[in-house]
């Protein structure tokens, strides 16, 4: 059967406090009988214990006196505690324990023989304490003239009785208003911790359910309020992961879609042109090197492709691998400089650089260096119009070196500007094809600069042109 979490803390309230007044009741009730015992045989022993009394006895049992004995008994009522209702004394025949007189006539006149009073028959004190038995007793040999006689008295134990009774009615009473009690604590333990725990569960449900809207509010500082907190900090990371994965999920799909569309164009081209070679073995020789270049062209950009997500796949999966070693950036922005100026002045472009003076050597793989300036160069006379501006700096600020491109070409839309590191993104799609662009340019010159602790910075205005920016430091990423 299931059970709430409010029941099961009531029933377990309810027999905490059941089992504490079960252990009450039952110490109280050994302990009282403990201490009749030990007060009955403490005040036998010390009123028999007085030489004054021990006297009389002998000398009542020397005149062979039973009311003579009798009398000294009553005399000491007070000391012995008979109160001729739970505690008698009674004179016996030291040798027949036949009743002779006492405090009360026993019933059928005479006393149960008991162990003790073997014991004094035996002519030895009986003393012996018997928990279990129903009442308390001593039985005391005193020797006399001709006859020997037997002081006994005996406590049936009903004022003990009676006490535990009382207790036990106490108990019983202390544990209706416990329960009482319990059920009122509960209902205040469920408002103070139940509650939240129901809130959290309902918003677990909602959170398993997909709705991260239900934030649980607890500004408690016990357990309750760490969980709840550490609950809604843990619905917000879920929430997060959630969105990521959406996210990464349609980037995922983007991406093989852009793969396809890329790896299509040039394979519908390439099967196009051979088809066409093939089915016109007398194509004029003209003809046939031209449709040849153009599917070594087509060939070549599939290479491209696949060679540029390879880097990309290689770099997701943290096994690229890096060749950091100490190299002149300023000699290798020279050397991208020359290695394009052919074809920035074959557009008409005025190209320019300038260099600082008193820029160091830097630490990092020079040719992924190379790779990425060579881009930014590349991707300015691209989207530049012939005929325009595109100039080269390189200088040193702080513990880094830097290198901007500026031209003065098509520029990229606002709301386009940080997407120019996303894979395949292309300003001009219909112009990079056509100069042999794969879109992955910028994404892979991101990840190198990235790996080599950097950064890029990229402004632009549609129609104004562009400027990016690559920051490296001087030292290399920390843990080259």
């Amino acid at each position: 059967m299931n059970r709430s979490l409010y029941t099961k803390l009531v029933l377990i309230i309810i027999f905490l406090i059941i089992a504490l007044m079960l252990v009450a009741g039952v110490f109280l009730t050994r302990g009282v009988r403990s201490f009749y015992l030990n007060d009955f045989y403490d005040r036998m022993a010390e009123a028999f214990s007085d030489p004054g009394l021990a006297q009389d006895l002998r000398d009542a049992a020397a005149e062979d006196s039973p009311q003579y004995l009798s009398e000294i008994l009553g005399a000491n009522t007070g000391t012995l505690g008979i109160d001729r209702g739970t505690r008698n004394y009674h004179i016996l025949d030291g040798e027949t324990a036949d009743w002779l007189a006492g405090s009360v006539t026993p019933e059928n006149g005479s006393v149960e023989i008991t162990p003790n009073i073997v014991a004094a028959l035996g002519g030895e004190t009986g003393d012996e304490s018997d928990p279990n038995a129903a009442y308390m007793d001593i039985a005391i040999p005193v020797a006399g003239g001709e006859d020997d006689y037997i002081v006994y008295i005996i406590d049936n134990r009903e004022t003990m009785r009676s006490l535990n009774e009382a207790l036990l009615r106490i108990i019983v009473e202390a544990l209706g208003v416990g329960l009482v009690i319990s059920v009122l604590l509960s209902l205040l333990l469920a408002k103070t911790m139940i509650a939240p725990i129901q809130e959290l569960t309902h918003a677990a449900e909602k959170v398993a359910s997909g709705d991260f809207s239900d934030k649980v509010d607890n500004d408690s500082k016990d357990e309750i309020g760490v969980l709840t907190r550490t609950f809604n900090d843990m619905a917000v990371q879920l929430e997060d992961t959630l969105d990521d994965l959406k996210r990464s999920e349609q980037m995922r799909r983007e991406f093989v879609a852009n793969v396809s569309h890329e790896l299509r164009t040039p394979i519908t081209g390439v099967k196009s042109y051979a088809e066409t070679l093939a089915a016109d073995p007398d194509m004029p020789a003209d003809t046939r090197e031209r449709f040849l270049n153009v599917i070594l062209n087509e060939s070549d950009r599939m290479t491209k492709i696949v060679q540029d997500l390879l880097t990309l796949s290689r770099f997701d999966a943290g096994s690229f691998e890096f060749s950091f070693d100490d190299f002149s950036f300023e000699t290798s922005v020279r050397d991208v400089y020359n290695a394009v100026r052919m074809e920035a002045l074959s557009h008409h472009h005025e190209f320019t650089l300038e260099a600082e003076p008193g820029i160091p050597r830097i630490r990092g793989d020079k040719a992924r260096v190379e790779q990425v300036l060579m881009n930014m160069v590349s991707n300015a006379i691209k989207y530049t119009r012939d005929g325009g501006r595109i100039a080269i700096k390189a200088g040193v600020r702080g513990g880094e070196v830097w290198c901007s491109v500026k031209d003065n070409g098509i520029g990229i839309p606002k709301e386009d500007v940080q997407k120019v590191f996303d894979r395949f993104y292309r300003v001009d799609k219909a112009r990079s094809r056509e100069s042999g662009g794969t879109g992955l340019g910028l994404s892979i010159a991101q990840e190198i600069v990235v790996r080599h602790g950097g950064r890029i910075d990229l402004k632009s205005r549609v129609g104004h042109g562009t400027t990016i920016t690559v920051w490296l430091p001087v030292e290399g990423p920390r843990d080259a």
